[in-house]
């Protein structure tokens, strides 16, 4: 077999690489003190310091909450030449952790880089919260970003706490969107996470 047939798939791989690190180079920096994306397929523990984030809150089918959302925020930070921060994140109805619902009320933020930003205009459907620090199980996924495999997600998520009841739920979970439309779907980062805490024993 001729070399030229070993060196063109050596060559798909080479670019595929490439272009992974390109779209991962170009994402926007994460707000200050926050941990690295989990990696695809790995569960663990993170804790988040506080932040502050511009928020909408959308009511509707929970799978467009995302995207209903995004020019309001931009407009939001352009307005006020906040610069872009990734994740953009998504706080879904915590009834999604007992049932499985397509619709509901959901909270997506575009994240500050900065506790200390400022902001000189706020539309009316724009609020701006100051989040706790917080920890988190987290999911790290590579993939679509449907609602189906948030609901997939969360399965994981519920299962991982239903093998360690020394931690409970303290808030409804959400969701961390890393990479913007440009990037392929195969190629896109994310997290589904759910806040929690660790149980109380009590001494004997």
């Amino acid at each position: 077999m001729k070399l030229h047939y070993f060196l063109i798939p050596l060559g798909i791989i080479a670019i595929t690489a490439l272009a992974i690190e390109v779209y991962q180079a170009n994402s926007a920096p994460l707000p200050q003190g926050f941990p690295s994306p989990t990696s695809a397929g790995v569960i663990e523990v993170k804790t988040y310091p506080a932040y502050r984030a511009a928020t909408y809150t959308y009511k509707g089918e929970l799978s467009k909450a995302a995207n209903q959302a995004f020019y309001p925020l931009y407009q939001h930070i352009s307005s006020n030449e906040i610069p872009m921060t990734a994740p953009v994140e998504t706080r879904y109805p915590t009834t999604t952790l007992t049932e499985v619902e397509d619709t509901g009320l959901a909270k997506v933020s575009f994240l500050y880089r900065s506790k200390d930003t400022s902001t000189k205009t706020i539309a009316d459907e724009i609020v701006i919260e100051d989040i706790p620090s917080m920890t988190v199980v987290s999911l790290g996924c590579q993939g679509s970003y449907s609602y189906d495999s948030y609901q997939k997600g969360l399965a994981q998520l519920k299962e991982w706490l239903n093998r360690h009841q020394n931690y409970q739920v303290t808030d409804s979970p959400r969701r961390f969107f890393y990479d913007g439309p440009y990037v392929p779907d195969a190629l896109k980062r994310s997290e589904i996470q759910i806040p929690i805490q660790k149980t109380v024993t009590s001494q004997p």
